[in-house]
């Protein structure tokens, strides 16, 4: 939890975020992904500075464990001086214990985001998926609590200006703005309307724009035209075979030529919806179909 101090910009996890969202797909399968079509919707975690602290508390816990679909999960609530924003105890069940910082005995209204990334612990170790390492776990947890519809409370509570700052989670701001992109870009979902933090805003609007991108790196129809340039200009060379290092691309190219035996030559690419690499034949229009996230594409190889 930033707290007055300085708030880390850009995408400096983006790779582990990427492996987080293919990870929920391997674990979840498409159709437990699609069961979460709608966030949270802001009436349900609402915490008035009126409501009791304690009982308020527990009501938004059991919001954030229905929608979850942990029904046989309860959590205690409790408050106390920490370092962090948060803590939960992962034991065998059904109870667990939730600690939050005492700055939310006074800062009420992030307490939703708070409980939505601690319950995701306990969703993620149901199932039992996590990544080696404090850091890459706290950002699967971070990206799977946002792709899976209550991370828009997480990048909400970031406020920034030349006085102070505030930012819950490990993701920077811009990297909660691309996670809750791709899930807006699947669902169809607007969750610009549900912010009040004008700096969280501008990160979903720049995460967005990042996101974007992802569905326009050749060989997809949809690249620009430097893409497809330098996606022509790579093939060429993989097709040489006096080429030195002909399969090797550009550094920094999302795509990859590989021989096929004595058949066509292919390239693998990251789908833009889950990224996993997906290998097609290198013969010009091609449409794929990800095995992983069933996102339909449409390829110029």
């Amino acid at each position: 939890m930033a707290n007055d101090g300085p708030v880390e910009h850009g995408y400096p996890h983006l790779e582990t975020v990427r492996a987080a969202i293919t990870a929920l797909y391997r674990r979840l399968s498409y159709d437990t992904v699609q069961t979460f079509a709608t966030s949270v919707p802001p009436v349900d975690v609402a915490f008035c500075d009126t409501d009791d602290l304690y009982l308020g508390a527990q009501r938004v816990a059991r919001e954030l464990v229905r929608h979850y679909r942990l029904p046989d999960a309860r959590l205690i609530v409790s408050f106390r001086e920490m370092t962090h924003a948060a803590n939960v105890e992962l034991a065998a069940g059904p109870e667990y214990f939730v600690e939050l910082n005492d700055r939310f005995r006074t800062h009420r209204r992030d307490i939703g985001a708070a409980l939505a990334h601690e319950i995701m612990h306990v969703y993620l170790h149901r199932l039992d998926l996590s990544f080696p390492g404090t850091r890459d776990n706290e950002i699967l947890t971070d990206t799977a609590t946002t792709y899976l519809g209550a991370g828009w409370l997480l990048l909400d509570a970031y406020r920034e200006d030349s006085a102070s700052s505030q930012k819950l989670g490990y993701l920077t701001p811009e990297e909660f703005g691309y996670v809750l992109a791709k899930r807006a870009l699947l669902f169809g979902e607007d969750p610009s309307t549900w912010f009040t933090s004008p700096q969280a805003y501008t990160a979903y609007v720049k995460g967005m724009a990042r996101a974007r991108r992802d569905e326009q790196q050749p060989p997809l129809t949809a690249a620009g035209w430097a893409g497809r340039r330098r996606y022509a200009r790579d093939r060429r060379h993989a097709q040489d075979p006096h080429h030195a290092a002909a399969l090797l691309p550009e550094p920094g190219a999302p795509y990859a030529f590989t021989p096929d035996g004595h058949g066509p030559l292919r390239v693998s690419f990251p789908c833009p919806t889950c990224h996993q690499r997906i290998r097609v034949p290198v013969r010009g229009r091609v449409r794929a179909r990800c095995g992983l996230c069933r996102t339909v594409l449409e390829c110029d190889t």
